[in-house]
């Protein structure tokens, strides 16, 4: 068995690492941590876990020796602690943002502090299982993307290989999210008369998940994220504008997300010509680890539209982040990951 401790374990990616793992056959949960909530029992903040976990919140300080410790922190947390972490587990798999930059400049460029362990960075891989599955089992420590960079990454990534795409080509993404994205600490902006009913645009340009972007596929993506009145769920729509050499057809899209994409487990490539959900749609995606990708190329203006949708609380942290679990212990790659989206919700 596994054993693992979660820290930040009352947080939105904290109960879905909990929801996964509770399930999983070869995994023990130790400890969680919470800051707010020593002493209360784990249903008391995930009340869907009722039964399920006989288990108290703990502090930091209680944290024990374990095979691999998850950290579900809010943003530029965990660098504060990570030294002790560090000390306390074999594998360390990060959710935050705190360790995917190795360019300091572009860390301060977009969150605007400066980085308080810069000596650990290049320690942790940047991990999207389906793109670099092969590194994982030479490192120890794994920083797992932003959701929207997820999305949209898993949507370019095979363009990128095949050279359809560069750091020239005009890339637009148009990204529309659930509110648990905003985690679980309220706010002005998440209090229900302000949130209800919205479509708000918080972030029309200078998304911080266009850093990760940039550094891993090296491509210039421009982001505008929109608030919707959902609570999970991202749908990507990313444009693509080629100059007027290229001559690509829906045939070598088809060709090219099939080459790289076949034997994915979780990527599903969804272009109907018919029915209500011939492109992707996050609804149905809900609590799975799917990425559902589909596109529309107009061959008279030379635009590529691709659509890509996941849960941003599964695929989009808690689920990959088990799934490099999967990988790094020589587990089925699915185990615990396995759940089918609800249809109707």
């Amino acid at each position: 068995m596994i054993k693992v401790s979660i820290v930040g374990g009352s947080g939105y990616g904290g109960g879905e690492l909990l929801r996964i793992l509770t399930n999983h056959p070869y995994v023990e949960i130790n400890k969680i941590t919470s800051k707010n909530y020593i002493g209360k029992q784990i249903s008391f903040i995930h009340p869907n876990l009722r039964n399920k976990i006989n288990k108290v919140f703990c502090s930091l300080e209680e944290l024990e020796k374990c095979d691999l410790l998850f950290i579900a922190l809010p943003n530029l947390e965990s660098m504060k602690y990570i030294e002790k972490f560090s000390s306390l587990a074999n594998y360390i798999i990060d959710l935050g943002a705190d360790f995917r930059l190795k360019n300091l400049e572009l860390f301060e460029k977009y969150y605007q502090t400066k980085h308080l362990s810069p000596d650990l960075i290049n320690k942790f891989l940047y991990t999207i299982p389906e793109i670099n599955r092969q590194e994982i089992k030479k490192y120890k420590y794994f920083s797992c993307p932003g959701c929207e960079a997820t999305s949209i990454i898993l949507a370019l990534y095979p363009l990128v290989q095949e050279k359809i795409i560069n750091e020239k080509t005009k890339i637009i993404a148009d990204v529309k999210i659930g509110s648990s994205a905003a985690g679980s600490k309220p706010s002005l902006s998440t209090h229900h008369p302000e949130r209800n009913s919205v479509i708000r645009t918080y972030h029309p340009i200078n998304h911080r998940h266009e850093a990760e972007i940039k550094e891993f596929l090296n491509l210039n993506v421009e982001i505008t994220a929109t608030a919707v009145e959902i609570v999970r769920g991202i749908l990507s729509t990313t444009h693509i504008f080629f100059d007027g050499n290229q001559n690509l057809k829906e045939k070598d899209i088809w060709q090219i997300y099939f080459k790289y994409y076949q034997n994915e487990p979780f990527i599903r490539i969804i272009n109907q010509k018919e029915g209500l959900y011939r492109l992707p749609e996050p609804k149905i995606l809900w609590g799975t680890n799917y990425c559902d990708i589909g596109f529309k190329i107009n061959e008279e203006t030379k635009r590529l539209v691709i659509l890509s949708a996941i849960d941003n609380l599964v695929k989009g942290t808690a689920g990959q982040a088990v799934q490099i679990m999967n990988i790094l212990f020589n587990i089925e790659e699915k185990t615990g990951l396995d759940f089918i989206g609800l249809h109707p919700v």
